[in-house]
């Protein structure tokens, strides 16, 4: 699966030159009739939303949140190792209010500092992914950042996002996506990237890059089917699909719907409760079973099977060897 993604095209590579096109085109179809849940709703998601903060509390599920017009660079992702009973679990929050929580160069920069960090660090058991953010998961590709670059800056950016989407698919420990609102383009191939995804009903998901007229860049194309099957995968992509919490679910797309609650971080609290369930297990166990699970659902490239397929093509017995 890793060399398939690693081959997919950039999702936005070829984007430069109608760049204010596509940010104004994505832009009002973001903005244009979506609510945010529970105690936020009625709000609409316009050009500008709620930055939002942090204070820390060890190793409980719904930290107290404070607003702010701005956010800091080094604020845009946020890294909790929770403590206590919670110990092993780790929290990256995105935090780009501004940009709806949209993959930006600095975005990008810190997810793949943090996941370099994480994947030796044999004192994490689960990592969680969420939105500090209410009512965005992750809008996708920054577009307008995308529109300023130049088209030999594109290239080499659009492999980035996928290179830090693959690290995420093979970090060594479960992995698991909260998400509480809008998750779309990329912002659902960051999600479709962990082992298990939860959602609240009002969430909204899908790759919507055809609407665009380009095509989902970031292992979408790879790891979509391989969650809810190669035809619906296909419908979805093709139509630009937009799917809530109830019917991702209906369709495999995540493991768990929660209804929305007033503090908006009902799928992180799902997702806490999953990570707990994890703890007591045998370090080791897990991550050799999902070492296991991920390459049980490649094709394993056996001598045998090259005979195989050798054999038919030239209508002969195949001459199998056990290797």
């Amino acid at each position: 699966m890793a060399a398939a993604v690693a081959m997919a095209p950039g999702t936005l590579g070829s984007l430069h030159a109608g760049g204010v096109r596509l940010v104004a085109a994505c832009n009002a179809w973001l903005c244009q009739g979506l609510r945010l849940p529970g105690s936020l709703a009625g709000r609409r998601v316009g050009p500008a939303i709620w930055a939002q903060s942090w204070v820390p509390v060890a190793g409980g599920p719904a930290p107290r949140r404070g607003y702010s017009s701005e956010v800091k660079t080094e604020d845009e992702l946020r890294v909790r190792h929770l403590e206590d009973e919670n110990r092993g679990i780790v929290v990256l929050g995105i935090n780009r209010a501004y940009g709806k929580n949209s993959l930006s160069k600095n975005l990008i920069k810190m997810l793949s500092k943090a996941v370099d960090a994480l994947k030796s660090d044999k004192k994490v058991r689960t990592i969680i992914i969420r939105s500090e953010v209410p009512g965005i998961f992750c809008a996708g590709a920054d577009l307008k950042e995308r529109a300023k670059m130049s088209s030999s800056e594109v290239g080499p950016f659009v492999s980035k996002i996928r290179a830090v989407i693959n690290d995420i698919a093979n970090l060594p420990v479960p992995t698991i996506a909260a998400i509480d609102g809008l998750a779309l383009g990329g912002g659902l191939e960051l999600a479709l990237a962990c082992d298990i995804r939860v959602a609240a009903s009002s969430a909204k998901m899908g790759l919507v890059e055809t609407k665009l007229a380009i095509i989902p860049g970031g292992g979408g194309t790879q790891r979509l089917p391989r969650a809810i099957g190669m035809s619906l995968a296909k419908e979805l992509i093709f139509s630009a699909r937009v799917l809530d919490g109830q019917e991702a679910k209906a369709v495999g797309l995540i493991s768990h719907v929660l209804e929305q609650n007033q503090e908006g971080d009902a799928a992180y609290r799902k997702a806490l409760d999953l990570a707990r369930e994890f703890l007591p297990q045998g370090p080791v166990a897990v991550r050799v079973a999902k070492l296991a699970i991920n390459q049980g659902m490649e094709t394993i490239p056996t001598k045998d099977r090259l005979e195989g397929l050798l054999a038919f093509k030239e209508k002969r017995p195949p001459r199998y060897k056990g290797e």
